[in-house]
């Protein structure tokens, strides 16, 4: 019943992990007397979570999700409250006792369309748009302690040595200034409730065309904290490490993917460039730390000729 990455993961949490699967049916079967679920099939994915098809009484199609013992879903049940659907999947109901939510049903994620990277950023920037309008929480907001570019920041100066300096001193220089740059950077007043990690596997068709006529995907598993809409895109921006490898000019590349997410939204390219190369470089790191060696390599690989430069040393006078 549970997906080998998911139990693998739990049980390497030691007891609290073991614990949370041998508790497994016993908890799936509770929560659908409370809920009136039919339970189906596993959806793959990640390995916090088991998250499961199901269908309500009313035959309703929703996704049960049931995320391990270290994990808070608290924020994101909140953050997924206030959106009311907006740019986000609905909030059907919650457990948090037992991390458990039960989400509207959806269809294919944009992953699983192999849209081109072009119109896979231009979906992802129109869903951001609806997703950034979420309102933020009750009550007087703070600036996150630490800020996300800070806490990317220590988590690279803490991955590098430890993993035995998997890629050249200046591509992890050039992410601490540009970490540096978005720390001071940070504007409490412009910020938005970030996803946090919108790629293209978190955003998925709605299975009803919505009569507002707002995007036909939403997100799923927001992280819900303040920061500027760059950050957003940063994430967009990090993700086509193949693409960058494979061309002759990658430099050239990442700027014009750069300039479409800019000019689509807005928002300053910049911050986006740097935000890009931060999330590439520290989410490499992390990959390679946390058993995704493939993904770890490529993603600093695809940094190296990116490091050599910075957004305003562009040459192209159009960019």
């Amino acid at each position: 019943m549970v997906p080998d990455r998911v139990r693998a993961r739990a049980q390497a949490l030691g007891r609290p992990g073991t614990d949370w699967l041998d508790a497994l049916p016993g908890v799936l079967a509770e929560l659908s007397r409370n809920w009136s679920l039919r339970l189906g099939e596993q959806l793959a994915g990640g390995s916090t979570s088991l998250v499961l098809r199901a269908r309500t009484a009313e035959g309703r199609s929703v996704v049960l999700k049931l995320s391990q013992p270290d994990l808070d879903l608290t924020d994101q049940a909140a953050t997924l409250e206030r959106a009311a659907g907006r740019g986000y999947v609905r909030l059907l109901a919650s457990d948090l006792d037992r991390n458990a939510l039960l989400l509207d049903g959806l269809g294919p994620s944009l992953e699983d369309l192999h849209a081109s990277p072009e119109q896979t950023m231009t979906i992802l920037c129109d869903t951001l748009a609806e997703a950034w309008r979420v309102p933020r929480a009750a009550g007087p907001s703070a600036r996150p302690v630490p800020d996300k570019a800070t806490a990317l920041a220590e988590a690279i100066e803490e991955s590098w040595p430890l993993l035995g300096r998997p890629c050249p001193r200046r591509v992890i220089d050039r992410a601490l200034e540009y970490a540096e740059r978005r720390s001071a950077a940070f504007d409490l007043e412009r910020s938005v409730v970030a996803h946090g990690d919108p790629h293209p596997g978190n955003a998925l068709r709605v299975l009803t065309p919505r009569p507002d006529g707002s995007p036909e995907f939403v997100f799923v598993d927001p992280d819900g904290f303040l920061d500027d809409r760059a950050y957003d895109l940063g994430v967009v921006l990090r993700d086509w490490r193949h693409q960058l490898i494979a061309a002759d000019d990658p430099v050239g590349l990442a700027r014009g993917y750069c300039r479409l997410l800019a000019d689509r939204t807005g928002v300053d390219a910049e911050a986006i460039w740097e935000w890009g190369y931060l999330e590439r470089v520290s989410t490499g790191l992390y990959a390679l730390r946390h058993g995704a060696p493939e993904l770890g390599r490529s993603l600093l690989t695809s940094a190296g000729p990116l490091a050599e430069v910075r957004w305003r040393d562009r040459t192209d006078p159009t960019g």
